[in-house]
């Protein structure tokens, strides 16, 4: 069984108050505390966690020992005592020593954001790697805080073969995790090296593949099925999904891609999740093109697209080719409707209307095959002509002799990654319409080929 990041000792759901401190360094760094306040409200709902009241506490800088001081937590703990909560959950990342000090102030179960985060993680990994991946960001996560989680880490233990006289159990568990850890982290190398692999062979195949990326809950699984029939879980919950998955869509022109969605992003995603989901996120890092999906009626969509994009950039995936697509227009008024840009690089969509799907079909096929270029392939050589019908859109073929002459339309970076062997095979229209058999000096003859490879 899966470890938690806390248990819960009743099936009834737990009674919440959600705390956010506005400090200083709050304000400073441009994110709305009402917007996050509302976020946190989410991300509890989706843990099944009935939210009783929230809170907001401003101060300079957080208290070293009670985070959002000693008053207001007294205060806050004569409202968990009128309302029967039992749990406080708070906005932002907590030490070990102020979860010590507010559970034994407030006499309730302490929470804080990250926390949270990784146990609804918990709860939606269902692969292999995913399961690993979260109990890696989990116990990552608890190690240094093992000294504020009460006083039953600190009792004395003994044993034959187990630990040694005088260890503490919170030692005894130190090194537990730690080897757990070092466990998880050898297991995920095996795994990664799998998915490389398999990058690897996308790679030689030419197979050309797009990322849905964005904030949680913005539509990117209700587009993959959209438009590839996929049988994935899509709900209006904050990250309803949490595995990777990959599909074949066809676009218009008939040509094969592969689509995958990735987990969604969130602002304040904990480091240790992002550090053990880096293979799974890598992903958007090969991919040809990436389709940023935004959930066009969400307040704080600027700021959700200022978080996907600052992750992508820690991602490396700063260069990569984008598609902008604003998501749930159906649910705006149309004075927000004219608050969203609008340019080449950008569509609005609602995911549940056919024609604004296959506009994204075409937009896609636009983004990946561009230009139009001719290639004159020796006709014995069907492993070039098969590489230009994977890496492009072949609009006409005809045969002249021992050549094959396709018309293709494709984008530079798909020839710069794929088509290096197609290279040397490119020609330009105007030689063909003069028909001077001399445009084609930089390529070796079917005759010298043939001498060559027999």
């Amino acid at each position: 069984m899966r470890p938690r990041t806390y248990e819960t000792q009743t099936s009834a759901p737990e009674r919440a108050l959600l705390v956010s401190l506005v400090t200083d360094e709050t304000r400073r760094s441009g994110i709305d505390p009402e917007l996050s306040l509302q976020e946190l409200v989410q991300l509890a709902e989706t843990a099944g966690v009935e939210v009783v009241d929230t809170r907001m506490q401003n101060r300079e800088t957080p208290d070293s020992r009670w985070f959002v001081g000693k008053g207001k937590a007294l205060e806050l703990k004569e409202l968990a005592q009128l309302h029967g909560i039992t749990t406080a959950i708070f906005d932002q990342e907590l030490s070990g020593a102020q979860v010590r000090n507010l559970e034994e102030t407030l006499d309730v179960k302490i929470i804080d954001r990250t926390q949270l985060i990784l146990d609804i993680f918990a709860g939606r990994a269902k692969t292999r790697e995913g399961i690993l991946q979260v109990e890696l960001a989990q116990l990552t996560y608890l190690l240094p805080r093992l000294s504020g989680q009460g006083k039953n880490l600190s009792r004395l233990g003994g044993g034959i073969g187990t630990r040694g006289p005088g260890e503490t159990k919170l030692e005894t568990d130190r090194r537990h995790i730690r080897g757990r850890v070092s466990e998880l982290k050898r297991q995920l190398e095996s795994v990664t090296a799998t998915r490389n692999l398999h990058r690897e062979r996308r790679r030689k195949t030419g197979a050309v593949q797009i990322a849905l990326v964005g904030y949680t809950n913005a539509g990117k699984s209700t587009l993959l099925r959209q438009l590839t029939n996929a049988d994935v879980l899509a709900e209006d919950k904050l990250f309803a999904t949490l595995d990777p998955t990959s599909r074949t869509l066809k676009l218009p022109s008939g040509k094969e891609v592969l689509l995958t969605d990735t987990v969604g992003f969130i602002q304040n995603l904990p480091h240790d999740l992002v550090a053990a989901f880096r293979a799974t996120l890598e992903e958007a890092n090969e991919a040809d093109l990436l389709v940023h999906v935004m959930d066009a009626s969400s307040p704080m969509r600027d700021r959700q697209r200022e978080v996907v994009e600052q992750v992508l950039s820690e991602l490396g995936a700063v260069g990569k080719p984008r598609l902008y697509v604003y998501n749930k227009i159906d649910a705006c008024s149309p004075s927000e409707l004219e608050l969203l840009p609008g340019d080449a690089d950008t569509l609005r969509v609602s995911a549940f209307n056919e024609r604004d799907m296959q506009m994204l079909l075409h937009r896609l096929e636009d983004k990946l095959l561009g230009d139009v270029c001719v290639l004159r392939l020796p006709a014995s050589r069907g492993d070039l002509a098969a590489l230009a019908y994977r890496v492009g859109e072949v609009t006409a073929q005809e045969t002249e002799d021992d050549w094959l002459i396709l018309t293709i339309r494709l984008n530079p970076a798909d020839m710069e990654k794929y088509g290096q062997s197609l290279e040397a095979y490119r020609v330009s229209a105007d030689a063909l319409d003069t028909g001077n058999a001399a445009f084609v000096t930089n390529v070796e003859t079917e005759t010298e080929y043939r001498t060559k490879h027999e």
